[in-house]
């Protein structure tokens, strides 16, 4: 027999008070305007509410005097205005107040400006200026399982204040360490270098990679109502262990495509310097000396050392 398992609430958790698991409940809440009135309102209960308290005090001294019904006016006065002071709030610009009455969520303000908004509110400032950090340096395994040593900068911000505020504990914290665990899951995807056909590497696709990382980041911070702008890959190297050892693997590389590059060109100045000489009827050469003097010049041209001439007196069948 299976148990039920009861609803999850919108506001997120379990009702019976169980852990909800991996694939539980989530907060559900999303962001809201809250009710807010401008500058100009706001300026105005500021004037009634300082007025009710310079009001409030010859009533209470009245009270003193021993009109009782006078106090009780004076203390209506002074609640009065306390009312119309917790209602008031100022907004920066880049910045947003999340309201709360008696622990629920109301709505987030983000007009600027001195703002009223409804009275006996906690108000949560959230920013949501575009931020940027750098990961630290992580030592992970690439594709080929070379240790590489990576890091990127991550650029953000908050668009849903809600999700920021509630959904997760700390949003920053939350964005650093699953750009981390995004960066490192991007990285042993991909070779450092040398890829194969369809592959992209690390080193030479690198608007391919920050892009998979800008996607990765997005897509595990989304639930804390933050926005990815871009990620950009700013260190990449091999591991100091094998750093060596792959950079005389690069030297030999380099060398090779050089060499063939030299033999290529080469083997085209033969071609060329025999045609001219058969062309221009300049000598008549056989097979023999035709091999000789190909392997004598592609000595010349594909030599590191100066060549030495040597001087041949006698015949080349002596």
């Amino acid at each position: 027999m299976t148990d039920t398992v009861p609803p999850q609430s919108s506001e997120g958790g379990d009702p019976a008070g169980r852990p909800v698991g991996h694939a539980g409940a989530r907060v559900g809440v999303e962001e809201r305007s809250a009710w807010t009135v401008g500058s100009g309102g706001a300026a105005l209960v500021l004037l009634l509410s300082l007025g009710l308290v310079v009001a409030s005090m010859p009533l209470f001294a009245a009270a003193d005097a021993g009109a009782g019904a006078l106090g009780f006016v004076g203390v209506l006065s002074l609640l009065l205005a306390v009312l119309g002071f917790s209602g008031l709030t100022i907004v920066s610009p880049g910045q947003t107040k999340v309201v709360q009455l008696f622990g629920r969520y109301l709505g987030t303000v983000r007009r600027t400006g001195f703002v009223l908004t409804v009275p006996l509110t906690t108000k949560r400032r959230v920013s949501v200026r575009v931020r940027n950090f750098e990961t630290n340096e992580l030592k992970v395994n690439d594709a080929d399982g070379n240790p590489i040593n990576i890091a990127a900068i991550v650029v953000w911000q908050v668009a849903d204040t809600a999700k920021a505020t509630f959904a997760v504990e700390d949003y920053a914290d939350f964005v650093r360490v699953q750009s981390e665990s995004a960066l490192r899951h991007v990285a042993m995807a991909h070779p450092y270098d040398h890829a194969e056909d369809g592959e992209q590497s690390l080193r030479g696709a690198t608007e391919v990679v920050s892009a998979e990382i800008a996607a990765e980041v997005a897509a595990r911070v989304v639930i804390a109502g933050v926005e990815v702008i871009e990620a950009r890959i700013s260190n990449l190297a091999y591991a100091p262990e094998i750093a060596q050892a792959m950079l005389q693997r690069q030297q030999a590389g380099a060398i090779i495509a050089a060499r063939e590059r030299i033999v290529e060109g080469a083997v085209s100045m033969v071609e060329d310097a025999l045609s001219r000489l058969e062309r221009d009827g300049v000598v008549s050469l056989d097979d023999e000396r035709r091999a000789a003097m190909v392997s004598n010049l592609l000595v010349v041209l594909c030599g590191d050392s100066r060549a030495t001439p040597v001087v041949n007196t006698g015949s080349l069948y002596a």
